[in-house]
């Protein structure tokens, strides 16, 4: 598979996203469209709209520190709009639309800068949910607000106790509390998207263990076990939560069905790759996990198996493909980002 064919999964549609968007009326503006998941979830939003036949425009709002961001989106048809939303100005002359896509958030650099993390994950979207309080949201949280769960067990469903791990998740609870109060409030329908690990081949879980088998660096075990999902069916999914929006919100944990080990994932690589693997530390007996079985009675399970997913990352990695440098530090226990 070439690297335009891996591009494609995760832009390209579902037939369900499809038909849910045909369903779903007005345009559509996400906001936070220049991270890492942003672009491509602007672009298969577009594709999604455009196959639907929908009249609805797409509009991408961010900061674009990186142009070639927005450029992209751009030469894609997506309309975009250079925007602090921090600047009261900025955020007042953005038009009123029917469907936002909340994106925007702070973990990478927390320690240190607790303050900035705070106001954009917590204060931040108050101001959003006031300005749109006519429109329909649907904005990523994370997983992170949940406490370690035992191993073996599947993890926390969404209506399980949060206990968020440092200060960074404990923020993004904070956003998801103001998110519930301006539904309530306003009735503004919503759904919050609990993220656990959505990875492609430029970034996420599967890359860092890929690498540091690949470049022969020892394995951490500390966080033994994990859930992840392709970015694609993130996507996905995420955009099809549009048709489940409630007031108060519905809270949906998005990631794969399954617990996955460390260890186990390392090794497959190291046989795909036919490098020795080496580990530092032990398993822990707790880990960060998420339950997902709700969101896959609501849209099926996702379509990209781990085989699948181990595949596109080992061509990538093999095949010295670009990658972002954005180490998730998934090992972390201790929640300081």
């Amino acid at each position: 598979m070439t690297s335009s064919d891996i591009e494609k999964t995760l832009i390209t549609p579902s037939a369900a996203l499809i038909e849910d968007i045909r369903k779903v009326e007005g345009d559509f503006m996400v906001l936070g469209a220049g991270g890492k998941m942003g672009p491509d979830l602007c672009r298969m939003l577009k594709n999604a709209v455009d196959a639907a036949g929908h009249s609805g425009k797409v509009i991408a709002v961010s900061r674009f520190s990186n142009p070639d961001h927005r450029e992209t989106l751009a030469g894609f048809g997506i309309e975009t709009i250079a925007c602090d939303l921090m600047e009261g100005k900025d955020l007042q002359r953005l038009p009123k639309v029917e469907n936002i896509i909340y994106m925007v958030g702070h973990k990478f650099g927390t320690q240190g800068n607790q303050a900035t993390t705070w106001a954009l994950n917590a204060y931040l979207p108050g101001r959003v949910a006031e300005t749109f309080r006519e429109a329909r949201i649907v904005a990523f949280s994370t997983g992170n607000v949940y406490p370690f769960y035992p191993v073996d067990s599947k993890g926390p469903a969404e209506q399980d106790p949060t206990g968020p791990v440092g200060e960074y998740a404990q923020s993004a609870l904070g956003r998801e509390r103001v998110l519930e109060y301006f539904s309530r409030k306003y009735d503004i329908p919503m759904v919050i998207i609990r993220l656990n690990y959505a990875v492609e081949v430029k970034y996420g879980v599967l890359l860092d263990i890929a690498r540091a088998v690949y470049e022969e660096r020892p394995i951490d075990l500390r966080m033994g076990y994990v859930n992840v999902i392709w970015q694609g069916d993130a996507i996905d999914m995420s955009l099809r939560a549009l048709r489940h929006a409630t007031s108060p919100p519905r809270v949906l944990n998005v990631t794969g069905p399954g617990v996955l080990s460390v260890r186990s994932l390392a090794e497959a690589f190291g046989g795909r790759f036919g490098k020795e693997v080496t580990f530092q530390n032990t398993e822990e007996n707790t880990a960060l996990l998420s339950d997902a079985r709700y969101a896959c009675r609501l849209f099926g399970v996702p379509a990209t198996g781990l085989d699948t997913m181990l595949d596109y990352v080992t061509q990538w990695v093999s095949s010295g493909g670009r990658v972002l440098e954005k180490p998730t530090h998934f090992q972390e226990r201790k929640g300081a980002f």
